[in-house]
């Protein structure tokens, strides 16, 4: 079941998200829990503060414990300042609170743990035959650490994937490189401009592929928003949270026009 609403021409106000957050948090198993959030980087727009500290209020007392861990992909780490206004917090040594911001660090091997494979004959018949190989699913090893994860992360329009956000949090969010590049040659042999704004594309077949792997519950905050402001929010399974979010994104993000553009 997917909790949340939104609308393409109108925006909701922090009371409303704060209601959506409120009543999806309530209704998810999630008290003595060790949970871990999925949080984007600097390079990614959405209200973070707002949605951060609706997390503490929400979970703080609920949680045995609640922390944060910035799906870099291969993006840079990020400092404490710049983890500062990312959450709208102070924040030091990577401490919030009683919580813990980790960078995900993708340059170590250390980070990862196997755990599945995505056979050859799969990957056949999810690219229509454009690739034919195994697929090693690692993933950051942080995941066993606890009960829950939550991605929280907005969903825009994708060169790559089609449409941003979901499991895309985990691939390449978290993942290994084995993935991460096998997503994106995938991505890059049917092309850009078959890929982005395109729906549930082969790209994302392979990433939801991997997600099936994780064995905690996992679950998704998914936001579609432009600078003037959030028109939705949708919160649920990861794959059924995104699709009600790209869904949005595709009237949002997507404009249509007679002809082409020179």
């Amino acid at each position: 079941m997917v909790i949340g609403k939104g609308n393409p021409s109108s925006h909701l106000n922090d009371f409303e998200l704060g209601q959506i957050v409120e009543e999806s948090l309530t209704a998810t198993d999630l008290d003595g829990k060790r949970i871990l959030v999925l949080i984007p980087d600097g390079t990614r727009t959405m209200p973070m503060p707002l949605m951060f500290n609706l997390f503490e209020k929400h979970l703080g007392e609920r949680a045995a414990k609640l922390d944060y861990l910035v799906a870099l992909g291969t993006h840079q780490p990020m400092s404490d300042a710049q983890l500062s206004k990312l959450v709208g917090r102070p924040v030091l040594n990577g401490e919030v609170g009683k919580s813990t911001i980790f960078n995900h660090r993708w340059d170590q091997t250390s980070t990862f743990v196997e755990i599945g494979l995505i056979p050859k004959t799969e990957i056949s018949q999810i690219s229509n035959g454009l690739l034919s190989m195994d697929v090693p699913v690692r993933l950051n090893k942080m995941i066993h650490d606890y009960d829950h994860l939550i991605i929280c992360g907005p969903v825009f329009p994708h060169e790559v994937v089609g449409f941003s956000g979901g499991n895309k949090y985990f691939f390449p969010g978290i993942a290994g490189a084995e993935i991460i590049n096998f997503t994106h040659w995938l991505g890059a042999l049917i092309t850009n401009y078959e890929i982005i704004g395109a729906g549930y594309t082969p790209v994302r077949a392979v990433i939801d592929r991997a997600a099936s792997f994780i064995e905690q519950p996992v679950t998704s905050f998914c936001l579609v928003l432009t600078h003037d402001g959030t028109n939705g929010l949708y919160y649920g399974p990861a794959q059924e949270a995104w699709q009600a979010a790209s869904q949005l994104s595709s009237q949002v993000h997507i404009l249509y026009v007679d002809q082409p553009y020179e």
